[in-house]
């Protein structure tokens, strides 16, 4: 059953992560934690999340603007060990609150619903429409800080890379490929951290599961590709806006 779930959810998000840029951690890590401790979760969806951006960065690699890689990338890497030093501190923080909903309980803390209310403000932006602006070159190096920080604090750097990128006037597969680069570059950082600590074992332990997941990731990717020749870039962005929307109100409410 555990594999048959987890395989499932990794087959259908990657599909969607292949538009969006970012959601495969965001929703494979709890459904692993549903059969494992959250230690090996994590563990184990950062493998996954590795191999699956590997895969398309040799699908779509080529197609990246290298320009904006390096602009955003670098600042994005050295800003992500701010957020995770940042996030050893607040660590401790109470909740400012809970709820309970349908016989589940939540909890609201300071960096969720900092970083819930910042994606949804992105979102909402993005989906009010209207003709959209390239950014200036000079503004990359900032949404990589944004996107790097809070990332090494939530780990939902994602949605920030995207709805950054989303500015950058790139090409539907310009887009894709870029993101997948800064997120190659990410992953390589959290599996070094990974490499030194326990998270080794947890995933030699379940290299079957790693490797099944894998898989269905890589066909989520293949048919996710087949529609990318049939849509625009401005689906595209109504899909992201749409995603980061459901994110920042999840994370801001607690739910993730």
């Amino acid at each position: 059953m555990d594999y048959l779930v987890i395989c499932l959810a990794s087959l259908a998000v990657s599909g969607l992560t292949l538009f969006s840029g970012f959601g495969l951690g965001t929703v494979l890590t709890p459904v692993m934690a549903i059969f494992f401790p959250i230690e090996t979760a994590v563990a184990v969806t950062a493998v996954v999340h590795f191999a699956n951006n590997l895969f398309k960065l040799a699908l779509f690699g080529r197609q990246a603007d290298w320009g904006v890689s390096l602009r955003f990338g670098l600042p994005a890497l050295i800003a992500s060990f701010a957020g995770a030093w940042l996030l050893v501190r607040v660590s401790d923080l109470e909740p400012l609150f809970s709820y309970s909903l349908a016989g589940g309980e939540f909890f609201v803390t300071p960096v969720k619903l900092l970083v819930g209310v910042l994606i949804v403000f992105f979102a909402t932006q993005e989906l009010r429409g209207g003709k959209k602006q390239a950014i200036a070159p000079v503004w990359l190096p900032l949404g990589g800080i944004v996107s790097g920080f809070f990332g090494g604090l939530s780990g939902n750097q994602g949605a920030f890379r995207s709805a950054f990128l989303l500015g950058a006037g790139l090409g539907k597969d310009a887009f894709i490929a870029t993101g997948v680069v800064l997120a190659c570059v990410v992953d390589v950082t959290r599996l070094g951290v990974y490499a030194g600590m326990s998270g080794s074992h947890m995933i030699t332990d379940n290299a079957g599961l790693v490797i099944a997941a894998t898989l269905s990731a890589f066909l989520g990717v293949h048919y996710s590709r087949k529609v990318l020749k049939k849509i625009t870039i401005q689906t595209v962005r109504l899909l992201v806006g749409v995603m980061l929307l459901l994110l920042g109100g999840g994370l801001a409410a607690g739910v993730i």
